[in-house]
């Protein structure tokens, strides 16, 4: 068959979804992804796999109509040319848009990877309720008559249900998240020296970077040999995104250390005692958590939808409330005042990563369910998706999500 994949941002594409489209090649099937942007070492990336790229322009954080509409054209002409059997979308903007050119072109099956609701989800937009309502209902329209919604946490369902986006009877299937390759995010020793925090996100308001570096400004003060760090890019068009001024500010302080955006971020896992993501931000399951926990690391993170996820409170790392740096400080100062308590949980946030979230695992699993799987029984992946099935929540029991 030939299978489209349709993504907000090229460099996804290989760095969150590139097992997937090598197991789809593998399977015997024809790829074609595509991306609004140009991306040279992700494009030969894609072409090593055996997947085409076509580029599709859009507004990734535009509200212009008239913008959304050409995407909605560009979709769809390229369905007609390219004629796939299957079509895959993740983000917002291609599941509206990719939904809607899927129907307009007709011979396709429909899936949608829901990654996460996004910023007009979050409390973040709670004002813009009118706004809310209409991405809710051009949503609902995107994945009318889609074969299967894929969620990553137990709340989008019924977080859709509320907003109208799908009916009770929609066939909405939990899956681990985007996996982590587990071997490529291999376990690593703990550092040792001064005990490191690092955060990994973008530089956005509600990724709760200012919650982090209040915290690290009141542990600063009490502990100065302790090190904060941020790992992430601008989003300077982002309606909550942080200027370039504040984080300079921020670095001259010295309360934070502002790590240059990477396409590896292993060595600065490494270097890490402890991963924090304080996000209030409208999740799915951040890959940037499931990174840190194969990589053997406790989590510090929001007690929200997608966040929690991973995290057995106590046992691999700290649930904390959302907005609540004192929480966070105080979680923090956990691991200063008991360091004892590191190792144990980066054991067990190894386990939790090698036998709930390998890649292998969430691939048998999206694979199986839009009929995309070869004979490939009795692969240690598809034994491991065996003993630990996705959650199909029954039509019959919504209240099961």
């Amino acid at each position: 068959m030939k299978v489209m994949i349709l993504s907000s941002l090229a460099y996804s594409l290989t760095n969150f979804r590139g097992a997937l489209l090598e197991e789809m090649v593998r399977n015997g099937h024809v790829v074609v992804a595509g991306a609004p942007d140009r991306d040279a070492q992700v494009e030969q990336k894609l072409e090593a796999m055996g997947v085409a790229y076509r580029c599709t322009p859009m507004a990734r954080t535009g509200t212009n109509p008239l913008e959304d509409i050409l995407t909605l054209f560009r979709y769809a002409r390229l369905m007609y040319r390219e004629r796939p059997d299957v079509v895959l979308a993740y983000t917002q903007k291609p599941i509206i848009y990719g939904g809607l050119a899927t129907r307009i072109y007709g011979r396709a099956n429909y899936y949608a990877l829901m990654t996460g609701l996004g910023y007009v989800f979050s409390p973040e937009a709670s004002s813009r309720n009118l706004f809310r309502k209409l991405v809710s209902l051009i949503y609902r329209e995107g994945v009318r008559k889609a074969k299967a919604i894929f969620v990553f946490n137990r709340d989008d369902r019924n977080d859709m249900l509320d907003a109208g986006i799908i009916d009770p009877d929609d066939t909405v299937i939990q899956v681990p998240g985007s996996g982590v390759d587990t071997d490529h995010f291999a376990e690593q020793p703990l550092p040792t020296g001064p005990l490191t925090f690092l955060m990994v996100g973008r530089l956005m308001r509600d990724k709760g970077v200012y919650e982090f570096v209040e915290a690290a400004r009141h542990i600063k003060a009490l502990h100065p040999n302790c090190r904060f760090r941020i790992l992430g890019r601008l989003e300077e068009n982002n309606p909550t995104g942080i200027s370039p001024d504040e984080c300079r500010t921020w670095s001259e302080e010295n309360i934070v250390e502002l790590l240059p955006e990477t396409r590896d971020v292993r060595p600065y896992l490494a270097e890490a005692n402890i991963f924090v993501l304080p996000s209030f931000y409208r999740e799915g399951l951040p890959r940037t958590i499931l990174e840190a926990i194969s990589t053997g690391r406790p989590i510090i993170t929001t007690d929200l939808p997608g966040c929690r996820e991973p995290v057995e409170n106590g046992e691999n790392g700290i649930l904390v409330p959302p907005r609540d740096a004192k929480a966070l400080a105080d979680a923090m100062c956990t691991f200063i005042d008991h360091p004892e308590r590191i190792a144990p949980m980066a054991k067990r946030s190894r386990e939790i990563a090698v036998s709930r979230y390998d890649v292998n695992l969430v691939n048998d699993i999206l694979l199986g369910h839009m009929g995309l799987k070869g004979s490939n029984k009795g692969t240690p992946a598809l034994e491991k998706a065996q003993r630990s099935p996705p959650v199909h929540f029954d039509k019959a029991m919504p209240e099961r999500i």
